[in-house]
């Protein structure tokens, strides 16, 4: 885990390496690696989106990077300061304390948009090798959780013991940051469920279903949060299986793919945001057949969800599993799709029910 201690040296050598370069005479540089579609490859090794070797290297004595690369030294310096403080804000936070005139006479501003900053907090990120939770820049909150587990919270001078089988309906709401200051003290949960949507959630709490079946129950309220991600990381690195309840739609599809392979944004961070031993348990094509009362509950499928179908044919980390293979083209010839909330249809306690004979039985797509 990355300290602030290790995190400002880090900072410190870049600032130091640049004043070296100075001092031989020459213009300041800054290399990271290129956050290109064209630098993003499938890591058979770890099962996951990672960028390639294809470096940029920024300088100063360039007409056409001057500007950028200023920028990126102010990032630095600031995320530095905010370290030294220890104190926290939001990358919308970091855009504004950078947002300023660079001089009397001179009328324009460091960062005119929020986009330039965003950009070079992830450059900051992999060629430091750090996460930008590191350098005390939180994201936006949305993933929730429930189950057999204690988290130890360190934040803002006191410490926190969170019970999170003691969180009611709500749940415990997933921090943008689970490293830093936060520590799993005690985990009896034997797997971990991740429900697409808040309200399905919210019935398998209702039913203690987390309880009764010794599981963490999580919800990222649709696409997951680098927080959700991280933590789903770090679950399955305590060697808890990741189960995926989703739609059978484009959407769902997507948001079972960026945990279980990470995405060509977050290519950068590797394995980090990425859990490539992630299940999909549903919901599925064949689970239409298999039950007489989804064959009701189907609805027509848009042309973005045959679209994406097809799209998702054509990725060698998907088409390489038959089982995802006949689900996808099953989609496109049938021009259908079901979501989760139809497991409802028979009678509300169904789903977990479904959810325990899926695990037993084993019937998921890899």
């Amino acid at each position: 885990m990355m300290t602030t201690a290790s995190t400002t040296t880090k900072l410190e050598t870049l600032g130091k390496e640049m004043v070296k370069e100075i001092d031989r005479g020459e213009g300041p540089t800054f290399e990271t690696t290129l956050r290109t579609r064209s630098n993003t490859l499938f890591d058979e090794a770890i099962g996951c989106l990672r960028s390639g070797d294809k470096k940029e290297t920024r300088k100063f004595l360039s007409v056409a990077q001057a500007r950028t690369f200023m920028q990126t030294v102010a990032v630095a310096a600031k995320t530095k300061q905010f370290l030294r403080e220890n104190l926290h804000t939001s990358i919308r936070g970091l855009f504004y304390q950078l947002k300023f005139t660079l001089g009397e006479d001179i009328d324009e501003d460091l960062f005119t948009e929020q986009s330039e900053s965003n950009g070079l907090i992830e450059d900051l990120e992999v060629a430091l090798k750090i996460k930008r939770e590191d350098l005390n820049l939180t994201t936006d909150r949305k993933g929730f959780v429930a189950g057999s587990m204690t988290i130890l919270d360190k934040f803002g001078g006191e410490e926190t013991l969170i019970d999170l089988a003691k969180q009611g309906r709500s749940g415990w709401s997933i921090p943008s940051d689970v490293d830093n200051g936060m520590e799993i003290k005690k985990c009896e949960a034997e797997y971990v469920l991740v429900v697409e949507k808040d309200a399905l959630w919210q019935r398998l709490n209702e039913d203690k279903f987390w309880k009764k079946e010794n599981c963490l129950l999580v919800t990222p309220k649709g696409q997951s949060t680098r927080g959700t991600r991280r933590l789903l990381r770090k679950l399955a690195d305590r060697g808890l299986p990741i189960y995926c309840l989703m739609d059978c739609d484009a959407w769902g599809w997507y948001i079972y793919w960026t945990i279980k392979t990470g995405s060509m944004n977050l290519a950068y961070l590797g394995r980090d945001f990425a859990v490539p031993e992630a299940r999909f348990l549903g919901v599925t094509m064949k689970d239409i057949r298999d039950f007489e009362f989804l064959q009701k509950l189907t609805i027509k499928a848009k042309d973005v969800d045959v679209k994406r179908a097809e799209e998702m044919l054509g990725y060698p980390w998907i088409n390489r599993h038959a089982d995802w293979v006949a689900e996808l083209k099953e989609v496109i010839k049938t021009r259908k799709k079901i979501e989760q909330d139809a497991l409802q249809g028979q009678r509300l306690t169904f789903v977990g029910e479904y959810i325990n004979n899926k695990i037993k039985k084993k019937q998921w797509l890899s």
